[in-house]
C-alpha cells in the first residue's frame, strides 16, 4: 500500500470515527473514489507511458517524412470537401468492412514496418497497386489511418506514400478511437 493511500484511509478513518475492522472495508472502499492522494503515485507512470508513446510517434513522423492532423482537423477538411485521398490501413473483413471514415478506400499494410514492398503484408496488392490507388497526382494530400495511435498501419502507408513520390502525406494517428470519441460519423460497406 503506498504511503499516501494509506495516510488517505487512516485520516478518514480517525475523521469518520472508524475503529473497528468491519468498517474498515467501506472506508476503503471510499478511498478508491477519491481523487488525487489516493491515486497520485500512478500518475507519474502514465506520465511515463505518454512520453514513450509521444516520442515514438515522432520518430515515426520524422522517419516517414510526413505530417500529423487531428480528428478536428480531419472533419473540418471533410467538410470542406477538400479534395484528398483518404486512406484507412485496417483489415478489410475485420475493420473496413464494419466501419471506416467517410469517403475512405482500403488498403491493408502491416503493423511492423515494412522496409521493402511484401505481397504477403499487403493482402497480395503490389506497389503499382498501390500507386494506381493513389493516383496520378502527387501533390494531391493523402490521408492515412489506422485504429488508434499505437497502431502503425497508417505510419507504413503514410511512409511507402513518400518514398513513392507524393508531397502531401498526413497521417491520422488517433484513427477509429480518436474518430468515434469526437463522435464522428462512420461508414460501413453494405
Amino acid at each position: 500500500m503506498s504511503v499516501s493511500f494509506a495516510y488517505t484511509v487512516q485520516n478518514w478513518a480517525h475523521f469518520s470515527g472508524v475503529s473497528g475492522r468491519s468498517e474498515l472495508v467501506p472506508a476503503l472502499m471510499y478511498c478508491f473514489l477519491l481523487p488525487g492522494s489516493a491515486i497520485a503515485d500512478t500518475k507519474f507512470e502514465v506520465e511515463a507511458a505518454r512520453e514513450v508513446e509521444a516520442v515514438k510517434l515522432a520518430r515515426d513522423t520524422q522517419a516517414g517524412g510526413y505530417q500529423l492532423l487531428t480528428a478536428a482537423e480531419l472533419k473540418k477538411m471533410l467538410d470542406e470537401a477538400k479534395p484528398m485521398v483518404l486512406m484507412d490501413t485496417m483489415p478489410y473483413d475485420a475493420s473496413y468492412k464494419k466501419e471506416h471514415l467517410p469517403g475512405a478506400k482500403h488498403f491493408l499494410f502491416p503493423v511492423a514496418r515494412m522496409t521493402s514492398w511484401d505481397t504477403k503484408e499487403t493482402d497480395g496488392k503490389t506497389e503499382a497497386d498501390f500507386t494506381a490507388l493513389l493516383g496520378e497526382d502527387k501533390d494531391k494530400p493523402i490521408v492515412f489511418y489506422c485504429g488508434f495511435v499505437k497502431c502503425t498501419r497508417s505510419d507504413n502507408g503514410a511512409a511507402w506514400a513518400r518514398k513513392l513520390g507524393y508531397t502531401q502525406v498526413y497521417r491520422f494517428p488517433g484513427g477509429l478511437f480518436a474518430w468515434k470519441g469526437a463522435d464522428f460519423p462512420l461508414e460501413a460497406v453494405k
